[in-house]
């Protein structure tokens, strides 16, 4: 994972929403593209970006795979941003 590759695959509203519903806990791709009025394909097409970034992670179960939020990758990016935060003369 890098930094890039987080922002690119949340500068797309469509995964920034798929990310938001994934905080309510384990998903299945058709669960997941329910919720918007996408072809599967394009739906498959942004859980990849997300997977890419290692926002999200799969779990396979049976005929189903689950994708859920990988929280240490948001941890990371909000330890990067705390550091703009506190006063000029804090280092």
């Amino acid at each position: 994972m890098g930094f890039p590759e987080t922002f690119k695959a949340l500068s797309d509203p469509a995964r920034r929403e798929i990310l938001v519903m994934l905080r309510g806990g384990k998903m299945s791709a058709g669960e997941i593209g329910k919720a918007f009025d996408m072809t599967g394909a394009t739906i498959s097409y942004h859980l990849t970006q997300l997977k890419k970034a290692g926002l999200i992670t799969e779990t396979k179960y049976k005929n189903y795979i689950f994708y859920e939020l990988n929280a240490s990758v948001f941890e990371e990016v909000m330890m990067w941003f705390s550091q703009f935060g506190g006063s000029k003369d804090e280092k």
